[in-house]
């Protein structure tokens, strides 16, 4: 018999049948989780003590509450009980111990959990657009996916960014980076802009609810940032449409461009977000921002 999680935050347990993991798969899944664990520092997730510790890095009842799991399921997950965490519950768990992209992939197929992450979209479809949208230069141009996350992108559309190939890939999100970088958000001209896109990320998401990374980007953007909180909470949906825009670039100053969805699929989804000039002024300037650039490696 296995024990399964309930959707409770104290986590009763319920014998199910087994249906997937062997035990050597469980027992490495225990002990990666617990060394991550012991590695943390108290301070690293705002956690203070007075008194000294026995035993380093985390306790585990302190995984367990900010993870929003039981103590009783969160040790025997150590342990390698025969348990089976949802996608949700080890997303909560990789992002209480700060796991970067490899780790939390590692923790998901340890648990025999499938998992889509943005370096697999990356891998699986850049090679073949990439191509694509360096011919659009000179204008700025990027694929992205329905959560907004940036997959790929041309040396003019990198231009709006201090240093995007910097930015870590799980943060490489337009909706991120246009709420909580100081540098991007100053590139706003018309935050209605901005709500018009929290509101088609509403509209995707209902086709995704039961995948965690599309929550755990709201969560993280409702603790960051005062104004997603306010659009999130309007409630507003709306389909994806190419329209004219102004845009602040940081060495072109105030442009307007069009940009239009370029879908890679049958599906809406994935797709390839293009701006042309929406005047002679604009194109000029574009035309010498690509002449400045170095050229591709």
């Amino acid at each position: 018999m296995a024990l399964v999680e309930t959707e409770s935050p104290l986590e009763t347990l319920v014998p199910v049948p087994v249906q997937n993991g062997t035990e050597a798969r469980r027992r490495e899944l225990g002990a990666f989780v617990r060394s991550r664990r012991e590695r943390m520092k108290p301070e690293q997730v705002g956690l203070h003590s007075a008194r000294r510790r026995r035993t380093p890095g985390l306790r585990r009842e302190e995984v367990a509450q900010l993870a929003g799991v039981g103590v009783t399921w969160y040790t025997w997950l150590e342990q390698g009980r025969d348990i089976r965490p949802s996608a949700q519950v080890l997303d909560a768990i990789a992002r209480t111990l700060q796991f970067d992209t490899h780790e939390q992939a590692h923790l998901f197929t340890l648990a025999g959990v499938a998992t889509t992450t943005i370096a697999n979209q990356c891998l699986e479809l850049c090679p073949t657009a990439q191509p694509i949208i360096d011919q659009l230069e000179p204008y700025p141009a990027a694929v992205v996916n329905d959560r907004f996350d940036i997959l790929a992108y041309n040396r003019v559309y990198a231009t709006f960014f201090d240093d995007l190939d910097a930015i870590p890939i799980e943060d490489r999100n337009l909706l991120w980076l246009l709420f909580t970088d100081p540098a991007v958000r100053g590139n706003i001209v018309d935050w209605d802009d901005v709500g018009r896109l929290v509101a088609e990320y509403r509209a995707a998401m209902a086709e995704h609810l039961d995948e965690p990374a599309w929550e755990t980007l709201v969560a993280r953007l409702r603790d960051a940032s005062p104004e997603f909180r306010t659009f999130w909470e309007r409630h507003d949906v709306r389909g994806p449409d190419s329209r004219t825009k102004r845009v602040r670039h940081p060495a072109l100053g105030l442009i307007a461009v069009t940009y239009t969805n370029l879908w890679l699929g049958q599906r809406l989804g994935t797709r390839i977000i293009a701006y042309t000039p929406a005047d002679e002024r604009t194109h000029g300037k574009l035309v010498e921002l690509h002449a400045s650039l170095p050229a591709r490696v």
